[in-house]
């Protein structure tokens, strides 16, 4: 197991119960395979939650290319791929 991954845990705990968050999005991938996924805002309209849609999305896929030696290309198109095939709930 990743040393950093438990220290990490804990950190992103206690950043989202802060105060003074605009939108949070929190995905789990757990060891059987089952995934969950958190995604809010504080605003209902659609070219906020767009914004806040692409900030999430573009940190996410900047720092998995940077740890997983893949291009933002190559994890945008494969990402899209999985999101077609998630069911949201």
């Amino acid at each position: 197991m990743n040393p950093r991954f438990e220290e990490v845990k804990t950190e992103a705990s206690a950043a989202i119960t802060e105060e003074d968050l605009r939108s949070v999005y929190t995905g789990i991938i757990h060891e059987d395979g089952r995934h969950e996924y958190y995604f809010g805002n504080d605003t209902e309209e659609a070219a906020e939650l767009r914004e806040a849609a692409a900030i999430q999305l573009g940190m996410l896929l900047r720092v998995l290319a940077d740890r997983s030696d893949s291009s933002v290309d190559e994890l945008t198109t494969l990402a899209a791929e999985r999101a077609e095939q998630m069911e949201l709930r």
